[in-house]
Order: C-alpha cells, then sequence, then structure tokens
C-alpha cells in the first residue's frame, strides 16, 4: 500500500495569514480621519447655528416676559424701591414699563417705575425712575424698532417706552418721533451674529407676542 503525503505551503499560509490580519494603511488611516474632520465640523457649524436660535427666543421671551412684569406690578398695585417712594404722595398709582433707547444702546434695556405717570422714563442710565438696567449678553442685540400703524402704514423708532398704568391692562406707547396716525402696534427686533433672529409684538390692547 502507498500512502502519499502532500506537504503544505507553509510561505503561502503566512501570506495569507498576514492578509487576513492586516490592519488600516496609513492612506486609509488618513481618508478615515478627513472624513470625520468634515462631519465633525458640519455638525459643531450647525450646533452653532441652533444655539444662537435657541438663545435668541429665549431672549425674546425674557423681554417679554419683563414688559408683562410691567404690566402684571401696575394692575397689582406692586410699590416701587423705597427710595423711590419717597418721591411720590397720597395721590400716586403704580406704573411700570420698558424704555429702549435704541440709538444710544442696542444692548440694554431697562425696567422703571413711572412716578409721575407722564408715560416715559426719567433719567439717564440707572438714575431716576430705573428699577433695573437689563444688559444683553452673548453678542445679541436689538436690531431695530418699528411701530405698525392702524391705516396699514409702518415706521422705525430710535427708542421706545412701553408704560402700564392701573387700572387698565392697556400698553401706553411713546417715542421721540411722533406717529403719524392710530398705532396698531410696535415691534421689538432681535438679532444674533449669526443671523438669528426673532420679534416681540406689543399691541395697545396690552396683547404681546413672540415670533
Amino acid at each position: 500500500m502507498i500512502f502519499n503525503f502532500k506537504i503544505p505551503n507553509t510561505t503561502s499560509y503566512k501570506l495569507q495569514a498576514n492578509k487576513l490580519n492586516r490592519g488600516m494603511t496609513y492612506v486609509e488611516l488618513i481618508v478615515v480621519l478627513s472624513i470625520f474632520s468634515v462631519m465633525a465640523s458640519i455638525v459643531i457649524f450647525n450646533y452653532g447655528e441652533f444655539q444662537a436660535k435657541v438663545d435668541i427666543k429665549n431672549l425674546a421671551s425674557d423681554i417679554a416676559l419683563k414688559i408683562v412684569e410691567a404690566q402684571k406690578s401696575s394692575l397689582s398695585g406692586k410699590l416701587p424701591p423705597l427710595t423711590q417712594q419717597l418721591q411720590i404722595d397720597s395721590t400716586w398709582k403704580p406704573a411700570y414699563g420698558v424704555h429702549i433707547d435704541k440709538a444710544a444702546d442696542d444692548e440694554s434695556f431697562i425696567y422703571f417705575s413711572d412716578l409721575n405717570e407722564d408715560g416715559l422714563f426719567d433719567g439717564s442710565d440707572c438714575t431716576g425712575e430705573c428699577i433695573d438696567p437689563i444688559t444683553i449678553t452673548r453678542g445679541n442685540y436689538i436690531s431695530s424698532l418699528d411701530v405698525f400703524y392702524q391705516s396699514g402704514g409702518s415706521e422705525s423708532l430710535d427708542d421706545l417706552t412701553i408704560s402700564f398704568s392701573r387700572p387698565s391692562s392697556s400698553a401706553e406707547i411713546k417715542s421721540s418721533t411722533s406717529f403719524s396716525s392710530a398705532v396698531s402696534y410696535v415691534q421689538i427686533s432681535i438679532a444674533s451674529p449669526k443671523s438669528a433672529n426673532a420679534k416681540i409684538k406689543i399691541y395697545l390692547s396690552g396683547r404681546i407676542q413672540v415670533n
């Protein structure tokens, strides 16, 4: 009986094993890292835009809430700080408002108590009737102030004062710019460096809307 033994080619086995165990080459690694870098850049860029939109919406809500606070403080008869109470008489009725002077500073506004009930902010920076100066952060700013008339037209404003006097919840709207017709509402537009924007509309009825 004759037996035939075939001796395996060990060199061939080693080559096949090396092919199976081979990792990525430098070229493949560079290509993969490049793809990941591009994807990461896109994600970071989109996240920045998303965060800017979130920040600008939060800012719009904060401004609207400050106007609502003025409205509620007026209706509830809330007393102003003690330093301001010294300036009032027995016939005084609580009145509160928000003042924006975009021409002077488009990154701040003032929450104030209207002590003489003239519908205007009397003071500079945070003196006089000022209660709380609010600074807008993160590079966001007030991009425009506009008044919209019942007749259909609109006009840009340099400054805007919105106040509320007890017992009415209606808004009193004033500006250094004379209104040419009956006012329907005023609009505060805010923007971010990344071009995100939002708008706050204040109607004479006292309704406040954030878009």
